[in-house]
C-alpha cells in the first residue's frame, strides 16, 4: 500500500470518539485491511486518493458504483482525507437567508419557488426591508447574509446595486453573500452590461462573495430538461470565472438525484476542479440533494424523475467530492436543510467538514417540499458537530475561525427567530394600489408597499 498508508492511523473510532448514540457510517476495520479485500480496481483508486493523487473522470464515476464493503472503504477513505486536508474540525457560519422575491418568470422545472407576479402569494422585499432583516440578523450574531431572489420581470436594472447600497450602509460589518449566476446573467441583460462591468460595480457597492447556485448539473442535455437551457453551462462557468477574476469568491454546488447519474456527477466535479485550478476562487463545495415533493419536474413526470438521492448517494456524493476535489476545494459542506441535521452530522464523518449556516429563514427548499426546518441555532450546530466526534468552531464566510468550541464548550442559549414551519412576517401584507392606466401603476419597485417574504426553508 505504500508508506503513506502506514502513517494514516489517526482517524478511527478510538481517536475521534463520537458522542451519545452516534454511529460512524463505516466499520472500524483498519483501512489497510479493507483495501486488501476489495476489487483491485477500486482499491487502487482509493489508494491513489489516500496518496493525494488526482482522480480522473473514470475513477470518480467508478466510485459512485461502489456497493457493500467498497462503499464502507470509500467513506472511511473520505474521512481520512478530510482529516488530512482540514484537521479534526467541523465548522458552521451564523447567517441569514433573505429571499427578496419569489416572483420569477423563468419557470425552471425543478423549482416550486417562483410564482407569477400577479399571483396571490407573490412576495417582495424592498431594499430597506432587506436591510432591516440584515440588521436583525447582525444583532443575533450573524456575520453573513445570503441574499437571492427570483427573476422578477419588472425588476429594474438598478435594483441589485441599490439593494447593496442600502444593506451595506445599514450594516457595514455584515458580509454580503448575494446573487446567483442566474441573477448576474439577468442583471447584465437588463442593464446591457458585460459580466465584468456588472460584477465590478456590485463589488464596489458592497458585494463580498457570491453563491455558486444555479449550477444544478453542468451538463448541457440535463440542463435543457431542467431549465430549458436558460442559463447554459457555458454561461454559468463564464459568470463564475468572471467573479473570481474581479476578486469575488464564490461557493460551488451541485443538485443531484433527479434525471442525472454518476457520469454527470463525475464530470461536474472535474469541471469545478479544473476551474479552481485556474482561478482559486471557490470557497467550498455544497452538494444539494433534489427535493422532489412539490417540484414540477417530478409532479409532471413521476415515472421519469427520481424522488431525490438515496442516503447511500448522499454519503457517496460528499465522500467522492472530498477525494476528487482534495487540494483544490477542501471545504465540503453538508446541507442540513436538504438532508436533515442528523444525516448531515453523519456526513461529517464521510468527507464533509462543514454544516453550513444557521439560515434563520429561507424559502426555496421548503417551497419544493423540504421538511427539515428553517433555522438551527448556534448551540445546535455545535452539538451536531461535537456529536460526530469533531472539534466545533464558528467560522466566517471565507472559513476564518471566529469562535472555537472544541469538543465540549457551547455557545450561549438562543431562542430561534421563528418556530419551525411558522411564518413570521415583519409587517402586514400589502394591498396593491388600484390599477392605473399610466406608467405609475402599482409595482413593488416604485412603492414602499410590499408583501413580506414567507419565513420558510
Amino acid at each position: 500500500m505504500g508508506n503513506i498508508l502506514q502513517n494514516i492511523t489517526s482517524v478511527s473510532p478510538c481517536d475521534l470518539t463520537p458522542a451519545g448514540d452516534f454511529t460512524l457510517p463505516y466499520s472500524d476495520t483498519p483501512i489497510q485491511t479493507k483495501l486488501s479485500h476489495l476489487r483491485p480496481a477500486i482499491a487502487h483508486i482509493l489508494q491513489r486518493a489516500l496518496e493525494g493523487k488526482m482522480l480522473n473522470h473514470e475513477e470518480a464515476e467508478a466510485l459512485f458504483y461502489c456497493h457493500g464493503p467498497e462503499t464502507d472503504a470509500l467513506l472511511h477513505t473520505a474521512d481520512i482525507v478530510r482529516e488530512l486536508r482540514t484537521g479534526n474540525d467541523g465548522s458552521f457560519v451564523i447567517t441569514r437567508n433573505i429571499n427578496f422575491t419569489n416572483v420569477c418568470h423563468m419557470g425552471c422545472q425543478f423549482c416550486n419557488f417562483g410564482v407569477n407576479k400577479n399571483a396571490g402569494d407573490a412576495e417582495f422585499l424592498a431594499p430597506h426591508q432587506v436591510a432591516a432583516r440584515a440588521k436583525e440578523a447582525h444583532a443575533r450574531g450573524a456575520t453573513e447574509i445570503c441574499v437571492q431572489g427570483g427573476l422578477h420581470p419588472d425588476l429594474p436594472a438598478s435594483f441589485y446595486g441599490d439593494l447593496l447600497d442600502t444593506v451595506s450602509s445599514t450594516v457595514p460589518d455584515v458580509h454580503i453573500h448575494a446573487y446567483s449566476p442566474f441573477e448576474i446573467w439577468y442583471g447584465a441583460m437588463k442593464g446591457r452590461k458585460s459580466y465584468t462591468d456588472l460584477l465590478t460595480d456590485l463589488k464596489q457597492r458592497g458585494l463580498a462573495s457570491m453563491p455558486g447556485t444555479a449550477a444544478e448539473i453542468l451538463d448541457t442535455e440535463v440542463r435543457r430538461k431542467l431549465t430549458k437551457n436558460k442559463l447554459s453551462t457555458e454561461n454559468w462557468l463564464k459568470i463564475i470565472e468572471t467573479a473570481h477574476n474581479v476578486g469575488l469568491p464564490t461557493t460551488s454546488t451541485i443538485m443531484y438525484g433527479h434525471i442525472d447519474g454518476p457520469s454527470h456527477w463525475a464530470a461536474h466535479l472535474i469541471l469545478l476542479r479544473d476551474m479552481q485550478a485556474r482561478t482559486g476562487g471557490f470557497t467550498e463545495f455544497v452538494p444539494l440533494g433534489f427535493i422532489h415533493n412539490d417540484s414540477p419536474l417530478y409532479k409532471n413526470n413521476p415515472s421519469e424523475v427520481r424522488t431525490g438521492p438515496t442516503a447511500d448517494e448522499h454519503f457517496k456524493m460528499h465522500a467522492i467530492a472530498r477525494l476528487v476535489l482534495q487540494g483544490y476545494i477542501d471545504n465540503i459542506q453538508a446541507s442540513w436543510v436538504k438532508m436533515g441535521p442528523d444525516m448531515a452530522s453523519k456526513v461529517l464523518r464521510a468527507g464533509a467538514n462543514d454544516l453550513g449556516g444557521t439560515l434563520m429563514n429561507e424559502s426555496i427548499s421548503r417551497a419544493a417540499g423540504a421538511s427539515h426546518g428553517q433555522e438551527i441555532v448556534p448551540r445546535d450546530m455545535v452539538n451536531f458537530i461535537q456529536r460526530a466526534g469533531l472539534n466545533a468552531h464558528q467560522r466566517n464566510t471565507l472559513y476564518d475561525v471566529i469562535t472555537p468550541y472544541g469538543r465540549d464548550k457551547k455557545p450561549a442559549h438562543q431562542t430561534a427567530l421563528v418556530d419551525t414551519g411558522t411564518a413570521r412576517p415583519i409587517s402586514e401584507k400589502a394591498r396593491p394600489a388600484a390599477p392605473q392606466k399610466d406608467k405609475t401603476a402599482f409595482s413593488p419597485f416604485n412603492t414602499s408597499s410590499h408583501i413580506p417574504v414567507k419565513v420558510s426553508a
